[in-house]
């Protein structure tokens, strides 16, 4: 059985979409219902029905959704035992947004070269969703925001990143006075349901600023097209490059901003600790600080 059967299949399940699936999967739609045929072939059961939009599990499918993570990671841990103590096997890798633009394809490129036993499956959400997947062992290791509380034993964190606090401000707007410019300005948010976007809101909050809010995104690229657009200001971290091209915008440094840390989260046990441990290690060797902003 092709271990990527299963895995669209389960996907499907969750997010009751072939669609949606496909884009979590980063295949075509037709790919993922053919995945699903072939499954319901081989297993002689029909697994999935659309009800209007909607795709759900059968009877047959939920008994086969019960059971099939526990035979997906233990097929990931017989690859890692038959390597022995090389890294090996399938690592289940979350990332928010930026990372994955910004330090999963270094990665990923890196490790692929040096340990092509090593497969992949990628998981985007954001740092809070994504920390759940690590504490629950659904998740081997995520490149997320650093947690404002302690990490849990069983699970270890790296630092790779230290980003600032920005204003974004159109390349043409003067600005004499950065709190009276936040205050001012029509006001983008950094959504405060993200890690993040809890920065941004500490930071006002902090500072007793009263903004004038109309548009609230999770999305740190979209806002930043919306500034360049002329659209209002903004507060984000200076996240890891590449921004959107083109952009023509005022990057300023809060100096008593509070940084984020961004960096990777593992667990410290499993059948192949050796491939999450050199993932780990390749995080820390391909790490770079975030570059500095523009000058006011």
């Amino acid at each position: 059985m092709d271990t990527r059967f299963l895995e669209s299949f389960l996907t499907v399940a969750d997010c009751g979409s072939i669609a949606e699936a496909a884009r979590r999967l980063n295949v075509t739609p037709a790919a993922v219902a053919q995945r699903i045929r072939a499954l319901e072939v081989e297993l002689g059961q029909s697994l999935v029905t659309r009800v209007g939009r909607t795709v759900r599990p059968t009877a047959a499918g939920m008994a086969v959704r019960r059971h099939a993570p526990d035979l997906l990671r233990t097929l990931r841990d017989l690859r890692a035992i038959a390597a022995d103590e090389l890294p090996a096997g399938q690592l289940r890798i979350g990332a928010t947004a930026t990372a994955l633009t910004g330090l999963i394809p270094g990665i990923t490129a890196s490790m692929s070269a040096r340990f092509p036993q090593v497969e992949y499956f990628l998981k985007p959400g954001s740092s809070a969703d994504l920390y759940h997947d690590c504490l629950a062992g659904e998740l081997d290791a995520a490149l997320i925001m650093q947690p404002q509380f302690s990490i849990p034993k069983g699970l270890d964190w790296a630092t790779l990143r230290r980003e600032a606090l920005l204003l974004l401000a159109p390349q043409g707007m003067p600005i004499h006075d950065i709190h009276a410019t936040i205050c001012a300005q029509p006001f983008i948010r950094y959504d405060r349901d993200q890690w993040g976007g809890q920065i941004v809101d500490r930071y006002l909050r902090r500072h007793a600023l009263k903004v004038r809010e109309w548009a609230e995104l999770d999305a740190l690229d979209a806002i930043a097209t919306l500034v360049d657009r002329g659209l209002g200001v903004a507060l984000v971290p200076d996240w890891a490059p590449p921004w959107p091209e083109g952009l023509k915008l005022q990057r300023i440094r809060l100096e008593d901003g509070e940084i984020r840390h961004m960096g990777v989260l593992w667990g410290l046990s499993g059948s192949h600790i050796a491939a999450i441990r050199a993932f780990v290690e390749t995080c820390q060797m391909l790490a770079r600080p975030a570059g500095p902003a523009s000058p006011r």
